[in-house]
């Protein structure tokens, strides 16, 4: 039986629960289609997946905490392997870039799984590799039933970093899908 990894898209196309701006960008624009390219690969590598946000104007939930609860309760009913939310970081500081995941516990599957997709989304992006960070508080880590990744793919306060997320990208879904790859199938 195939791995399962949803990937939830972060935010929503309108408000409630909308994402960051910065540099003329969206970041649930920029999110939704790294996702979608990052299924393509996933699923031509043999993977089953599903993603939080089918079309780039799938609503989830009528608030915040409704938009996070149906995306781990989808995650969780479907019995995913893997929980991978894609989002893109921010900072009053315009020149803070690069890739980190968070995770709810380090020492962890999931701080396993994070190492290895912020090392392979470095390697393809150029990017600088931020780390693995614990938080504890973010509902999409705490709830989920299988091992969850936030990842923040790159500043979209940075003006490289953003329009290297619009217009690259397949660099993104090539390299949280090797960071996944690397890591399920050894």
């Amino acid at each position: 039986m195939a791995t399962k990894i949803y990937i939830d898209q972060g935010h929503n196309p309108q408000n409630p629960n909308a994402g960051a701006e910065g540099n003329g960008y969206r970041e649930q624009d920029l999110v939704y289609r790294i996702g979608v390219e990052l299924a393509d690969i996933l699923r031509a590598e043999g993977y089953d997946v599903r993603l939080s946000r089918p079309t780039a104007d799938t609503q989830l939930g009528s608030s915040n905490a409704s938009s996070l609860a149906a995306r781990v309760s989808e995650a969780n009913a479907w019995d995913a392997d893997y929980f991978i939310s894609l989002h893109a970081n921010a900072s009053t500081i315009p020149s803070a870039s690069g890739s980190e995941a968070l995770v709810y516990r380090v020492d962890s599957t999931a701080g396993r799984l994070g190492e290895s997709i912020v090392r392979y989304l470095s390697e393809a992006t150029g990017l600088p590799n931020r780390g693995v960070t614990p938080r504890t508080n973010l509902y999409v880590l705490r709830r989920t039933r299988m091992p969850a990744v936030l990842v923040e793919l790159g500043f979209i306060t940075n003006p490289g970093d953003a329009a290297l997320m619009a217009n690259s990208p397949q660099l993104f879904a090539l390299g949280v899908a090797n960071g996944i790859t690397a890591f399920v199938a050894p």
